[in-house]
């Protein structure tokens, strides 16, 4: 599977963005989705996921609110809409697919693939 992450930009703090991430290679239906973020000099930190199977959908603490991950299994594509953006939300965006089971569906480690990453600035 190859994705392929867009979208990212700079926006003030309040604004909006939405990412996309366009899959080719297989059909995401069968696969959860998931969004990550890396900002400068800070680890890997899961920000959203879409879960294939029953569509549950999981969120880290500090989006939920205000990030929705959704998907469109025709497009082959999933979504991140991401509102009252913070300066502390600026980061690298990648998006990632694979099997994990629900108890480790928040670890990158989970993942199979990965996209090449859309960098998010938010200006204060």
């Amino acid at each position: 599977v190859q994705l392929q992450a867009s979208g990212g930009g700079l926006v003030q703090a309040g604004g909006s963005l939405r990412l996309s991430c366009a899959a080719s290679g297989d059909t995401i239906s069968k696969y959860t989705m998931g969004w990550f973020r890396q900002a400068p000099g800070k680890e890997r930190e899961f920000v959203a996921a879409s879960r294939w199977s029953g569509g549950s959908t999981y969120y880290a603490a500090s989006v939920k609110g205000r990030f929705t991950i959704s998907r469109d299994n025709v497009k082959n594509t999933v979504y991140l809409q991401m509102n009252s953006l913070k300066p502390e939300d600026t980061a690298v965006y990648y998006c990632a697919t694979g099997r994990p089971i629900t108890s480790t569906i928040m670890r990158g480690e989970s993942y199979t693939y990965w996209g090449q990453g859309t960098l998010v600035t938010v200006s204060s």
